[in-house]
C-alpha cells in the first residue's frame, strides 16, 4: 500500500471530492453529483486551452523511489512554468480538494493527502490556466507533449524528473478518478488544470498530465 494513497483513501477520505474552477482538478472519488463550480475562468483568454492527447503512452520511465519529501519548486519548460515555492493543498471544509486562489494563481499547489512528488504513488500538482484576473501559470499546457520533462525540486535538496508520458483532456463530469488517484506501482506525478471552450463562465473539462520518474 502506498503511502497516504490507497483505495480506502479514495473510497472514504475524499468522498464527494471535487475540484473546480478554472484550474480545478476533478473529483478525488466520484460523487452522487458534481459538486457546484467555484471561481470563474479569466476572459482575457484569446483562446480555450488544449493539449495534444497522445495517441496511446509511451513507454513509463523507470527510477528507483525516493524518501517522503515536500516539494518546493516546479519547472515545465514546455510550459514556460517555473513555479516556487509551491502551495500545500488539503480538502475544504465542504469535502472538496483545495486548489489556489484567485490571488494564487501564478502559483502551483501540491494535494498533500497524497504522496509526495518521487515516492512511490501518483503525487498530483495543481495550477490554474487562467483566472478572473487573466492568464495563469498554466497558461501553455498546450505545448507540452509527450516525452517533456517536469522537474520538481524537493525540500530535501534532492530534484525528481518526470518524464511526460501522457496527455488527455477529459470532462470534469467524467474524471478519470482511479487512473489519476489510484495506486500506483512506482514514482508517477500529476499536473492538473483547466481546459475547453468557456461555458457559463467557467472551463468545463481537465487537462491531466501523466508522468514517471526517470532520474
Amino acid at each position: 500500500m502506498n503511502r497516504r494513497t490507497s483505495g480506502p483513501l479514495i473510497a472514504a477520505a475524499l468522498l464527494a471530492s471535487v475540484l473546480t474552477g478554472c484550474g480545478g482538478a476533478a473529483p478525488a472519488a466520484a460523487p452522487a453529483a458534481p459538486a457546484a463550480p467555484s471561481g470563474k475562468a479569466g476572459a482575457t483568454a484569446s483562446a480555450p486551452p488544449a493539449v495534444t492527447p497522445t495517441s496511446a503512452p509511451a513507454a513509463p520511465g523507470t527510477a528507483a523511489p525516493m524518501a517522503a519529501s515536500a516539494p518546493v519548486r516546479v519547472r515545465i519548460p514546455a510550459a514556460g512554468v517555473d513555479a516556487s515555492p509551491l502551495l500545500s493543498l488539503g480538502l475544504a471544509a465542504d469535502g472538496t480538494v483545495e486548489v489556489p486562489s484567485v490571488a494564487d494563481g501564478d502559483k502551483i499547489g501540491w494535494y498533500d493527502k497524497g504522496v509526495t512528488p518521487g515516492e512511490t504513488g501518483p503525487a498530483v500538482l495543481i495550477g490554474h490556466f487562467d483566472t478572473v484576473r487573466g492568464p495563469a501559470v498554466l497558461k501553455d499546457v498546450s505545448k507540452v507533449r509527450a516525452g517533456d520533462e517536469v522537474t520538481v525540486s524537493r525540500k530535501d535538496g534532492g530534484t525528481a524528473v518526470f518524464r511526460v508520458r501522457e496527455l488527455e483532456q477529459v470532462d470534469k463530469k467524467r474524471f478519470p478518478t482511479e487512473k489519476v488517484y489510484g495506486n500506483t506501482a512506482r514514482p508517477e506525478l500529476r499536473v492538473i488544470t483547466c481546459g475547453g471552450e468557456i461555458t457559463d463562465g467557467h472551463r468545463p473539462d481537465n487537462i491531466i498530465l501523466y508522468a514517471d520518474l526517470v532520474g
